[in-house]
């Protein structure tokens, strides 16, 4: 799975789930820049793609700010000439149900996890058409499948929102060269989960509902974004793929 040369922006890469993706992608060769807020960690991430011989580079950035999109993107095509992939990874959750939600939280979560994946989409088309070529790939989750009991209604109906506009991108834009896919993570083993489960009745019911009867992993997921990345997939367009152990299939 060879992404060798291809320029990939990647959002949230200083976090746990997006620093495995780009050190991933990096190792197979792709030039990756690190989209976030949090600088300390994405030049530490940025450091350690370095230091295994990959290319990466942190750039700060808002992503729910289109002066930031468009700063970033003029940027990256002066420095590379093109924009390969998209990975529209970040994402928040306020942990409230939907009663205990207020509007202001509410559209704090649309604005993040919704509107930073509009954002991105709408600045790399452009740059994409020009190409004829180009792939923008989704972090959803299998709560953007399904209806989950244990998820705040909020991340569910945002998620959901992913999943639809992936399908609306991909249908009008392969004319263009352009293919957008989703990928929909079960619950993934990360430090923040494992403080979770410091609940033990929290943690027997997540690993309850997977068939595989395991959580995953941020090398199962960076896994998956690497293969919609790499050109061998290159004939798949507007897929849900579910990375949940068969979450989704119960």
């Amino acid at each position: 799975m060879n992404v060798t040369g291809k320029t990939i922006l990647l959002t949230g890469g200083a976090g746990g789930l997006g620093s495995e993706m780009a050190m991933l992608l990096a190792k197979n060769g792709a030039i990756v820049y690190l989209l976030d807020m949090d600088e300390a960690k994405g030049k530490s991430v940025e450091e350690s793609i370095i230091a295994a011989k990959g290319k990466a580079t942190f750039l700060k950035m808002d992503i729910t700010r289109f002066e930031d999109w468009e700063r970033i993107v003029a940027k990256i095509l002066e420095l590379e000439g093109h924009i390969d992939i998209l990975v529209n990874n970040a994402g928040i959750n306020i942990r409230k149900a939907i009663e205990e939600m207020s509007l202001e939280e509410w559209n704090t979560m649309m604005l993040v996890n919704v509107g930073s994946v509009f954002l991105g989409t709408k600045y790399v088309i452009p740059v994409m058409r020009n190409q004829h070529k180009g792939l923008i790939l989704n972090t959803s989750s299998v709560c953007g499948l399904i209806g989950h009991r244990y998820t705040p209604e909020a991340y569910s109906a945002t998620k959901g929102a992913v999943t639809i506009l992936t399908k609306s991108i991909a249908s009008r834009y392969a004319k263009d060269g352009i293919r957008c896919n989703s990928i929909h993570p079960s619950t993934v083993d990360t430090p923040l989960v494992q403080k979770m489960f410091a609940d033990p009745v929290k943690k027997q019911q997540r690993l309850d509902e997977v068939p595989l009867g395991r959580l995953a992993t941020s090398a199962d997921v960076a896994n998956a974004v690497l293969f919609l990345s790499c050109e061998e997939s290159s004939f798949i367009n507007g897929i849900s793929l579910p990375v949940d152990g068969g979450v989704t299939c119960c």
